[in-house]
């Protein structure tokens, strides 16, 4: 029976209630998975970014923390001090190095580094130094001197007698990264314990117990600051600083913190706590010094008290950390009274977390800030040096390597001979310009080399050697005028069959005409007159121009010209007339290669700055070995030199040689240029060759020829310096014989 309609259950608005039917089981579940799928979808499709970005910071962290994080400057030293019994050397000198290289006077030797000296005594407590052919161990010797030389060396424990020590090179230049950051690497091993305690307690007490972020550090440094009225305290962890000075920039954005906080943690699962500890003490900003940023411990160190970190004691230890919340702030040498209360801040934080004891803190407080007046190294004193040694540098290295590789650079560089140089040659100048007044405005430089092996022991760089310029040793290109005379008659001497030194030229007055320009040149000698026939030794030994030009032009031009670059003169020469008379423009190291040929006896011996070149590790990486290669045979090097040398005792030398000990075996040559705009003398003897060149920067004329000026200035270096030169070896293809020279019987040496 069909139910009425009136009689159907309706609903609350009247309309009639549907039937629910159940939903079948299956349906059900189907339902229920389809939107869990797409529940996971999105949750995948909105984690694949976000692992990708996580992934992509994890690679920036690994390769920046693995790779060469760093751009290291190139350091330059000068060659280190060697000591040995005998040699010429006295206390005052020695105990001015040793402050020079970070060496501390105290009245009992407890550490490396300290020096104390007891009448003709000094002891010293060497440190141990990494130098390119062995490591020289720290150790305790005592220096006995007689007067002003070194009579014996005595190292204490073991009991022994050394034959020689050698203290550890002074730095003196720097190659700088293009952003001018300074730092010395430090290993986590080589760092103070106190040190890291300090760090630890000052930056991040909770260092070793979280995983990179510190909710309970950020709390912790909020009340600190609050109670103190002032930041004490950073909410950062150490992990989190070294982030963002390694990959983030300061800017305050919500951003830089998720990432920061990200990059923390990544880092440190990957990395120990040492690690990240070593490479935060070597990033750290510790101060600036002009264009200069000091970074990392080890900088710190040596930027503020001149020594190695492991040197410092708990007071330096604790200022340097108390800097890295505000080194300008903290500046010790502008405001030492905010740095002594933030290095105090530092030791009460260091006794509140039982690292040190309340007794060690107090007994620091009381110590000074121990700051040097002037930083170090700040500006180095021989940039004419320094520009050299880059220049040779980059014949074997990129310069993007050169500043920053943190490449250790040792150089040939005599810092007892350059001061020697720089004293002579600058009061040299100053004493021409009062004898004359129309030569002011003198500028000069001055090259000394080994005359065996051609390392550039000193280089002078004008009035004031010590300031950044025009670098007139390198660059200063002036005619070198009777500077080449020497290569006209070592082109004659070759061949002895013809030319001997009693040869006798003619020296009467000479033309010659250009076919082209149809120009005549009459060259004159210095003193106006000509002197007929002289002999070969006395043409060279008095300079004269109209003797040397005939034998020139007898030999012929290409001759001479390929005597020239024989010599070690690669500039392009031509071979004109004038040649013979210096018409060609050299630097002073090139006149220094080019005499350097015939100091050492004929051997083309390239004039280096560098000895060896280690990487910032200590392993060496090139070596400068000794180059030579025969240029000419000794027998007539012999003989040109023994003309020089008598150019010296009798000849154009002949002024300055008087106030010389008449036991010196000194070989030299004059030059000058017309209207005597350049002024030079090449002098050597068996140890030492000096090039001296006196002008104007103008190239207008002064009034000096070579021997009123740069050999003036060479023999008062010369009576400074006490040369203890040996004579020169007699090769087996020469004789002496007696002949007549200028109407007297001597002894000459003949080839054959």
């Amino acid at each position: 029976m069909t139910q009425s309609p009136i009689s159907r259950p309706v609903g609350p608005r009247g309309h009639p209630r549907r039937k629910i039917r159940p939903i079948p089981a299956v349906q059900r579940r189907k339902e229920i998975y389809f939107a869990f799928k797409w529940r996971w979808v999105v949750l995948i499709i909105l984690l694949i970014p976000m692992g990708s970005y996580l992934s992509w910071l994890d690679i920036q962290v690994r390769e920046q923390f693995e790779g060469k994080r760093w751009a290291l400057p190139a350091r330059v030293y000068a060659s280190p001090l060697e000591i040995y019994s005998g040699m010429s050397l006295s206390p005052s000198v020695l105990l001015e190095e040793l402050e020079a290289i970070g060496y501390r006077k105290a009245f009992q030797l407890l550490e490396p580094g300290e020096y104390l000296r007891q009448n003709n005594e000094v002891f010293v407590m060497l440190r141990a130094f990494k130098f390119w052919d062995a490591t020289d161990p720290a150790r305790t010797v005592r220096i006995q001197f007689n007067r002003d030389q070194v009579e014996n060396i005595h190292e204490l424990r073991p009991d022994r007698q050394l034959a020689l020590i050698r203290l550890e090179p002074r730095l003196i230049g720097k190659i700088y990264p293009t952003h001018n950051e300074d730092r010395v690497l430090v290993k986590y091993e080589e760092v103070p314990d106190l040190l890291v305690k300090a760090l630890i307690a000052m930056e991040d007490r909770s260092f070793f117990e979280h995983y990179g972020i510190s909710m309970r550090g950020v709390m912790r440094a909020s009340v600190e600051n609050i109670k103190a009225g002032d930041v004490v305290q950073g909410g950062s962890t150490i992990t989190q600083q070294l982030i963002k000075n390694l990959f983030l920039n300061s800017e305050k954005t919500f951003k830089r913190k998720v990432n920061e906080a990200l990059m923390a943690l990544l880092l440190e699962w990957h990395y120990s706590k040492e690690q990240i500890l070593e490479a935060y003490l070597n990033e750290v900003f510790l101060g600036q010094d002009g264009n200069r940023a000091i970074h990392g411990m080890g900088m710190g160190a040596r930027f503020y008290f001149n020594r190695p970190l492991e040197e410092l004691t708990l007071p330096q230890m604790a200022l340097l950390v108390s800097l890295i919340r505000g080194a300008s702030y903290y500046n010790p040498r502008l405001h030492p009274d905010r740095a002594i209360e933030r290095r105090d801040r530092v030791l009460d934080l260091m006794v509140e977390q039982n690292m040190i004891k309340r007794e060690e803190a107090e007994t620091a407080k009381f110590e000074k800030l121990g700051v040097m007046e002037k930083p170090t190294h700040s500006v180095f004193p021989y940039p004419a040096f320094v520009e050299l040694v880059r220049r040779q540098l980059r014949q074997d290295y990129r310069e993007e390597d050169l500043r920053s590789e943190g490449l250790q650079v040792f150089s040939t560089l005599n810092i007892g001979l350059q001061k020697q140089a720089e004293q002579v040659f600058v009061k040299g100048l100053k004493k021409l310009e009062r004898t004359n007044r129309s030569t002011r405005g003198l500028e000069g430089a001055l090259i000394i080399t080994g005359s065996e092996n051609g390392e550039v022991l000193a280089m002078v760089n004008g009035k004031n050697p010590h300031y950044h310029g025009f670098n007139r040793p390198l660059d200063a290109v002036r005619q070198i005028g009777s500077l080449i005379k020497p290569a006209v008659y070592l082109a004659a001497l070759e061949n002895p069959r013809a030319y001997n030194l009693a040869t006798l030229l003619d020296d009467s007055p000479y033309q010659w005409q250009d076919r082209q320009t149809k120009e005549t040149w009459k060259p004159q000698n210095y003193d106006f007159r000509s002197h007929g026939q002289v002999p070969l030794v006395n043409a060279l030994a008095y300079s004269y121009n109209l003797a040397t030009v005939r034998l020139g032009m007898e030999l012929g031009l290409e001759k001479v010209r390929a005597t020239v670059q024989k010599m070690g003169v690669e500039r392009q020469v031509r071979a004109y007339p004038s040649l013979l008379l210096g018409s060609i423009g050299l630097s002073p190291l090139e006149v220094t290669q080019m005499y350097q040929t015939i100091a050492s006896g004929g051997f083309k011996v390239p004039v280096r700055a560098i000895r060896e070149v280690l990487n910032h590790e200590g392993t060496p990486l090139q070596r400068y070995p000794l180059s030579v290669e025969q240029s000419f045979d000794s027998a007539p090097i012999f003989l040109l030199s023994y003309a020089l040398q008598q150019a010296v005792r009798r000849g154009t030398g002949r002024k300055v040689a008087e106030s010389l000990s008449t036991e010196l075996i000194l070989a030299g040559k004059t030059g000058t240029t017309n209207d005597y705009k350049d002024s030079w003398f090449a002098g050597f003897d068996s140890n030492l060759l000096t090039v001296t060149w006196v002008g104007r920067d103008d190239n207008k004329p002064m009034g000096l020829s070579g021997g009123s000026g740069a050999m003036v200035i060479w023999g008062d270096l010369m009576k400074s310096i006490s040369p203890s030169a040996y004579p020169p070896t007699t090769p087996n293809r020469i004789e002496w014989r007696t002949v007549s020279i200028g109407g007297q019987r001597t002894q000459i040496p003949f080839a054959y």
